[in-house]
């Protein structure tokens, strides 16, 4: 698989491996990488209490919302509770995803997708005016070569591009929106109102289209040929055997309406039907109404049974990729979030600590970047920004004697000098500030998901 040049934040590694990659740098002594390792656990622990605490927001924010609860609100929300909750899930949703290092996908490339070809044989239509809101981000721009199978023997080697893994939120609108478009509400393939939340993986991106409840499927003009043209070749042959008693039930029908003159013109002689008894009528329509019939109905079978081949065809590439839907995604980016905030964090206090040179943000990114690629063989476009803000906000106190406590003032786990060059406590200091952030986490009053 050929990975794209564009380089991602994500960083695919476990957090455990990253801690590894650190001791095995060799710039540490036993000491202090067993002090290393302290620091790591606990830093770990007290992102994961944070992160905790956003989950706990948005399960209970997304109740009224969810289309797959099991739970019931003992009260409803008024109109503006419920618009305030619908706004701290979508904040909360765009607040895990970007800092899982996710990268939000437009619209527009979403739009080209419905407009070209994918690999299931299907012309697709969504209609985005029936969204509320619509987010999607994805992880991983990679592309890969598959050999699809045509005509007899012949094969072609195609080039796909593909997202490693793709996230979507998609809030629909009220059922009045659907009535007023005459749609019967209990077709429908999802719920007027609710918020649908999707995880897959390995998504072809021409293949997007495919995620949305609301898409509608239908032949392509290469199927319709397919499908019509032997329709019609069969329909010409039962029509020329019909031909005798369709002329024989026209010629009732205008006798009936006394429209002789119409009959006249058609060529048919006037007396002959006149004298013809009703019997040979009724069997000529039975006969014609069965033939008719029975070729509509083998015609409507075909068709249905093209329709469920393609809904099998969307099945079949979807089912396997789906990794989590609605409450059970928002649980899995937490875990991917929070691993990916303590990974930048560790990271960055790591080569901050161990660098014989100072360094400023721009010089500690490209140095992280370069470590990486050499270590471990990967480019990543390191978030610089996010780790050097949380860990100034990291504020604590190292304290000598607990009794002193009221007159010790709190420090920063990072500062900068004069020259913009980053600093960050020794290992023993970052240890007791870490400890005592820890012991008071649960004065904490809250994460701010801005």
């Amino acid at each position: 698989m050929a990975v794209n040049e564009n380089r991602e934040a994500f960083i695919p590694f476990r957090r455990t491996d990253i801690i590894e990659l650190c001791l095995q740098d060799g710039q540490l002594n036993a000491a202090d990488a067993d002090k290393f390792k302290d620091f790591c656990e606990i830093l770990s622990a007290y992102y994961h209490f944070r992160f905790h605490k956003t989950l706990e927001i948005i399960k209970d924010n997304y109740v009224p919302f969810n289309p797959s609860t099991d739970v019931q609100s003992l009260t409803q929300p008024t109109f503006d509770q419920y618009d305030a909750m619908e706004s701290k899930v979508v904040e909360a949703f765009h607040y895990i995803l970007e800092r899982a290092n996710y990268i939000p996908l437009p619209e527009s490339i979403v739009q080209q997708a419905l407009d070209r070809k994918s690999l299931i044989d299907l012309k697709t239509q969504v209609d985005f005016e029936d969204f509320d809101r619509f987010y999607c981000y994805y992880q991983g721009d990679t592309s890969h070569k598959i050999v699809l199978k045509k005509l007899f023997f012949w094969r072609q080697e195609k080039n796909i591009e593909t997202f490693e893994r793709i996230v979507l939120l998609i809030k629909f609108k009220e059922a009045a929106y659907f009535r007023k478009k005459k749609m019967k509400i209990e077709e429908l393939n999802f719920t007027p109102g609710k918020m649908y939340v999707y995880f897959y993986k390995n998504i072809p991106k021409l293949d997007i289209d495919l995620l949305f409840p609301n898409v509608v499927t239908s032949m392509t003009w290469k199927d319709r040929l397919l499908f019509g043209i032997p329709a019609i070749g069969a329909a010409i042959p039962l029509l020329l055997k019909a031909l005798p008693n369709l002329l024989l039930l026209i010629a009732a029908i205008l006798l009936i309406f006394n429209a002789t003159s119409l009959l006249e013109s058609l060529g048919l002689v006037v007396e002959q039907y006149k004298s013809q008894n009703v019997m040979p009528v009724l069997v000529a329509a039975l006969s014609l109404a069965i033939a008719l019939g029975g070729f509509a109905f083998q015609q409507y079978n075909n068709y249905k049974n093209k329709k469920i081949k393609f809904q099998k065809d969307v099945t079949d590439t979807l089912f396997f990729k789906n990794l989590a839907s609605n409450i059970s995604v928002f649980q899995m980016l937490m875990d991917i979030a929070e691993e990916q905030e303590c990974k930048e964090i560790i990271l960055v206090y790591y080569h901050l600590l161990t660098s014989s040179t100072p360094l400023t943000p721009r010089k500690l990114d490209s140095h992280i970047e370069s470590w990486m690629e050499r270590k471990v063989g990967i480019k990543i476009n390191f978030d610089i920004n996010g780790p050097l803000k949380n860990l100034e906000e990291i504020r604590g106190k190292v304290l000598g004697n607990r009794k002193e406590v009221d007159n010790v003032s709190e420090i920063p786990l990072l500062t900068y000098d004069r020259q913009g060059f980053c600093q960050v406590l020794s290992l023993d200091d970052a240890k007791a500030v870490i400890d005592y952030v820890w012991d008071n986490a649960f004065q904490y009053n809250g994460i701010a998901l801005s």
